[in-house]
C-alpha cells in the first residue's frame, strides 16, 4: 500500500528534530492538558508516538485516495451549479476520505475538538497531501484560516467556527478584488452593520478567492464609511450557510484545475467581526499571509517531491543505447541537483516552521498569564526569525517547484510534453506557487529588511558558531568564505544607496537569494552530522549555492549608479 509518510525519510527525519522536545512541551503547557482532556498526551514519548500514526494515516490517504484521484479530478475540474460549486467527483471522495480519518482541526486546541498538534505536523501533512495533488492541497490546507480565528476572534465565534473546522467544514479566504490584487489596501468590498440582526451585512464582489465557496471564508472588508486606505479595513468571518453569496463564475486556470478559483458576488451576506475595526489587514491579514505563505511553501515542497519521484522513476526505465538514461551523467547531475533543492526547500520550511510554532504558542500563552522575562525575549526573538524567514521560504521553495517540475519534464523528454505522464500536471500545477499568495517578487519586498536589519546575518554567524562533522569541514569554510562576500555586498549596497536613491531595491533579490543560498547549505550540512543521507546533497548544494552567489557577487560589486538610472528608464518606455 501507498503511504506517502512511511516511504518518505526525510520527512520523519524532521518529525524527530530536536526542537520538537521544546514545542510539543509548549504545545501541551507543560503536558498539564492532560488533566483537562482525555485526548491530551501523557508526556513527549505519548505526544511523538500519537503524531506518528496519525501523520502514518494522512500518509496512506494521500497515497491510497488523493494521488489516484488527482488525474481524473485535474481532467473534469470543479463547475458552477445554481450559483454554487461542484467538486469534481474525485476532489469530494478526497474530502470524505480525509474527513473520515479525522485530519480536520489538526493545530485547533481540544477544547474546539481539534487534535491541539504543532505546527510541524500540519505543515507535513499539507506536503504530502500536495504531493498527492498539488490542487486538492488549496481545499484541505486553507483550514489553517481557523488559527487566525483562534488567534483574534472572540470567544463566541470561536466556539461558534473552529468546532466546524475540526469536523472537516472547508475554509477560504476572501482577499482579492478585481481593483484589489496585491494591493489589498483598495478594497472596497463593503461592511454595514445591521443593528436588528446584531451582523455586518457585506456587498461587493472577490475575484481569485481559492475554494471560494468555502463552508467558513474570512473576508476583508471595508466597514469604516468615507475611507480608501487600509486603515478602513477590518475582518469578519462569513457562514456559508447564511447565505448571500454566489459564486459568478470560477476561473478557467492552467493549473491546479481541482481547487475551484471563484468570482463572488455578495449581496446582504451577514458576517461576524473578528477582532477590532480597522485591523483588517493592518493586524489579521499580515498573520493570514503568513500562514498562507508557510502553506504555500509545504506545497511547493510536496510539489518537488513529486517532480523528483516522478523524474527518478522515468530515468530508471526509461533505456536509450542500450541503457537507461539515469546512467547518462546529464541526467544524473539533472537529478543529483534535483534532489539537493528538493532536500533544501524542505529544510528550509521545516526550520521555518519551528520558528513560527514557538512564537505562536508564546503569544498563546501570553493571553493564558502573563510571560516571564526570558519567555517574552524568546517571543520576540523566534517572531523576529519567523518574519524574515517566512518570506524566504515561500520565494525558495515556490521557484524550486518550477524549477524541478521543467526539469522532470525535461528528463521524459517528449513524453513528458504529454497528458500520459504526471510531470506536465504538475508542471503546470507548479506555475502558479511563485505567483500566489504574494510573487516571488513581493517576497524580496518582505524578506529586504531581514538583510538590512541583520536578522539573516545573526542566523547565519548562529550557524556557523555550530560544530560540523568531519565530512562538512570544507563545506564550512566555504560558507565561511561566502558569509563574507555577503557582507561585502551588504555593506556596498547600503553605501551606494544613499547616493543613489533605489540602488539597495535594485539588488534586493541578489541579497535576499544570497542569504537563503548560505542557510539553506547550513542547514543541510547540519543534517549531514546527525545522518550521512544528506552529505551528497549538503554537498551539492555548496556547489550550487557558490555558483549563485559569485553571479550576485560579480555583479553587486561592480554595479554603479548608472545601471539602477539604465533600468529605470524602462518605466518612461512605450510598448513598441
Amino acid at each position: 500500500m501507498a503511504n506517502f509518510f512511511s516511504d518518505n525519510k526525510d520527512l520523519q527525519f524532521h518529525l524527530g528534530h530536536p526542537a520538537m522536545r521544546k514545542i510539543v512541551e509548549l504545545k501541551e503547557r507543560g503536558f498539564a492538558l492532560k488533566d483537562r482532556y482525555e485526548l491530551a498526551p501523557q508526556d513527549f514519548d505519548d505526544a511523538m508516538d500519537n503524531y506518528r500514526r496519525v501523520l502514518e494515516i494522512a500518509g496512506e490517504v494521500c497515497g491510497e485516495v488523493i494521488a489516484p484521484n488527482a488525474e481524473g479530478v485535474d481532467h473534469e475540474g470543479p463547475r458552477v451549479e445554481n450559483d454554487h460549486v461542484v467538486y469534481a467527483a474525485g476532489t469530494s471522495r478526497n474530502i470524505e476520505a480525509i474527513t473520515k480519518a479525522g485530519l480536520g482541526g489538526m493545530t485547533l486546541p481540544y477544547e474546539y475538538d481539534g487534535l491541539n498538534f504543532p505546527l510541524v505536523c500540519f505543515v507535513m501533512a499539507n506536503e504530502m497531501v500536495a504531493r498527492a495533488d498539488a490542487g486538492f492541497e488549496n481545499i484541505w490546507g486553507l483550514q489553517d484560516c481557523a488559527e487566525t480565528l483562534n488567534e483574534f476572534a472572540s470567544e463566541d465565534i470561536k466556539r461558534l467556527f473552529l468546532p466546524l473546522v475540526s469536523a472537516g467544514a472547508t475554509c477560504a479566504m476572501d482577499l482579492t478584488e478585481p481593483d484589489a490584487g496585491s494591493d489589498l489596501g483598495a478594497v472596497m468590498l463593503k461592511a454595514t452593520y445591521d443593528e436588528k440582526s446584531d451582523r455586518w451585512l457585506l456587498n461587493g464582489v472577490k475575484r481569485f478567492i481559492t475554494n471560494g465557496d468555502g463552508d467558513v471564508s474570512l473576508v476583508l472588508a471595508r466597514t469604516e464609511e468615507g475611507t480608501a486606505d487600509a486603515r478602513g479595513l477590518s475582518m469578519l468571518v462569513h457562514d456559508k450557510r447564511d447565505g448571500g453569496v454566489k459564486v459568478r463564475r470560477i476561473e478557467n486556470k492552467l493549473g491546479i484545475k481541482g481547487s475551484p478559483t471563484c468570482e463572488l458576488v455578495f449581496t446582504n451576506a451577514p458576517a461576524r467581526l473578528v477582532g477590532d475595526r480597522k485591523m483588517g489587514l493592518i493586524k489579521y491579514v499580515m498573520s493570514l499571509m503568513n500562514a498562507a505563505r508557510l502553506g504555500i511553501g509545504a506545497q511547493s515542497v510536496g510539489l518537488c517531491e513529486a517532480a523528483y519521484r516522478e523524474a527518478l522513476k522515468y530515468a530508471r526505465e526509461r533505456e536509450q543505447f542500450g541503457k537507461p538514461i539515469i546512467r547518462f551523467a546529464a541526467v544524473s547531475e539533472m537529478l543529483s541537483n534535483m534532489k539537493a533543492k528538493l532536500q533544501g526547500a524542505r529544510a528550509l520550511l521545516y526550520e521555518t516552521t519551528r520558528f513560527v510554532e514557538t512564537y505562536k504558542q508564546y503569544t498563546h500563552i501570553s493571553h493564558e498569564r502573563s510571560l516571564e522575562p526570558e519567555e517574552r525575549q524568546q517571543m520576540k526573538f523566534y517572531t523576529r526569525l519567523a518574519d524574515g524567514f517566512t518570506p524566504l521560504v515561500k520565494l525558495f521553495s515556490s521557484e524550486y517547484a518550477n524549477q524541478l517540475a521543467y526539469d522532470a519534464v525535461q528528463i521524459h523528454g517528449g513524453s513528458g510534453f504529454m497528458k500520459d505522464y504526471p510531470c506536465e500536471r504538475l508542471y503546470r500545477d507548479a506555475r502558479i506557487m511563485n505567483i500566489y499568495e504574494g510573487t516571488s517578487q513581493l517576497q524580496v519586498v518582505a524578506a529586504i529588511n531581514a538583510v538590512t536589519k541583520g536578522t539573516f546575518l545573526e542566523q547565519i554567524k548562529e550557524y556557523e558558531a555550530a560544530d560540523y562533522s568531519e565530512a562538512m569541514c570544507a563545506v564550512k569554510s566555504k560558507l565561511v568564505e561566502l558569509r563574507i562576500k555577503f557582507e561585502e555586498m551588504v555593506a556596498r549596497v547600503e553605501s551606494l544607496d544613499k547616493e543613489h536613491p533605489g540602488f539597495k531595491d535594485f539588488h534586493a533579490r541578489r541579497l535576499v537569494e544570497t542569504a537563503g543560498h548560505i542557510i539553506i547549505t547550513y542547514l543541510l550540512a547540519r543534517q549531514a552530522g546527525e545522518s550521512s543521507e544528506y552529505v551528497d546533497s549538503a554537498q551539492i548544494f555548496c556547489k550550487l549555492a557558490e555558483g549563485k552567489i559569485g553571479e550576485a557577487y560579480t555583479y553587486v560589486m561592480h554595479s554603479t549608479g548608472e545601471d539602477v538610472a539604465l533600468f529605470k528608464k524602462v518605466e518612461g518606455e512605450e510598448c513598441c
